[in-house]
């Protein structure tokens, strides 16, 4: 018998764990998505973040037929001193966010970032953040879900 009076969610899970003489990993299964505005948000998402302040490669001639994954759009995205300052403190943002929801019993996060139409701004942000995660010793699921759109 678990007195759950006064457990979080967490603890809870790391009781019956403990109980059950399961191991527990303290990581959680990580997805960044990609994603317009003009298509809707993601509904399962549980983080969203708008990118719609960054200056938009669209109105660029020669990068709006590419994508954030093309070199030449992230060259323009990282030349804008906005797109620096944000990416460094929304990774450090996200690290910090990442073991209080494992504490709180989290075992999946879908972070989703979004623009207006998903293949330029979110795209690269998406790449950005995940690549970022994954070395940091976090295994990241990668999703553009408007890339094509």
């Amino acid at each position: 018998m678990i007195d759950t009076s006064h457990l979080a969610l967490g603890e809870l899970k790391e009781k019956i764990s403990e109980t059950l003489g399961l191991t527990r990993t303290r990581e959680m299964t990580l997805q960044v998505v990609s994603f317009g505005y003009k298509n809707g948000m993601p509904i399962d998402a549980d983080i969203v973040m708008d990118v719609r302040f960054l200056p938009n490669p669209h109105y660029i001639k020669g990068l709006r037929a590419k994508t954030g994954l093309d070199a030449p759009v992230q060259k323009y995205i990282l030349s804008q001193p906005i797109a620096r300052r944000f990416l460094d403190d929304w990774r450090r943002l996200i690290l910090t966010l990442l073991p209080h929801y494992v504490k709180e019993g989290k075992s999946y996060l879908t972070i989703a970032i979004g623009c207006t139409g998903g293949r330029h701004r979110s795209v690269f942000c998406t790449r950005w953040l995940a690549q970022q995660l994954r070395s940091s010793g976090h295994p990241v699921q990668e999703f553009h879900r408007d890339i094509d759109a």
